[in-house]
């Protein structure tokens, strides 16, 4: 889920002007960070300090919303992902399998990424699409009905060696 759009660190200038445009009441914290991740492609330290200034709070309570919401980042995402549905269709489908061959494929463990930042492999939730079970998603578009040989092709795609 290829959510780029601008992932060079903004000035703190910037970030403060980004987050004044939010009350500071605790109902708009979560819209705050969701735009914020739309706008920079993540969340980061800066822009966490940013938002617990505006939302007079403290850059702990600030984390802790960002980690119990699984959708926000802290960190840039990679330029190819491929994202991992763990809902009970895919998981009774054999998406566990699939899970396995990719992360073997990729040699990375999932939600992580490559430290060049090339590609990742994250977890993701129920899309409500059960029928494409097992299913992935590769850079934002579904990828239903996998195999085990399709996901390992896919993997290899992502990682830039299609032809082994």
């Amino acid at each position: 889920m290829s959510n780029q759009k601008n992932t060079d660190q903004p000035k703190m200038r910037e970030l403060r002007e980004f987050v004044s445009n939010y009350s500071f009441e605790r109902g708009h914290l979560l819209p705050a960070l969701l735009d914020l991740q739309k706008e920079y492609g993540y969340v980061s330290k800066d822009a966490i300090e940013a938002v617990a200034r505006q939302f007079r709070t403290s850059t702990a309570l600030i984390y802790g919303a960002i980690t119990f919401y699984s959708d926000i980042r802290t960190e840039p995402p990679p330029d190819r992902e491929i994202v991992w549905c763990s809902g009970p269709a895919c998981r009774i489908s054999g998406g566990d399998r699939v899970r396995q061959a990719i992360e073997h494929t990729l040699n990375l463990s999932i939600d992580s990424q490559t430290s060049d930042g090339s590609y990742g492999f994250q977890l993701g939730q129920c899309n409500g699409t059960c029928s494409q079970a097992p299913q992935i998603w590769v850079d934002g578009q579904v990828c239903g009905k996998l195999s085990i040989s399709d996901a390992i092709r896919i993997a290899r795609d992502i990682r830039g060696d299609s032809n082994k």
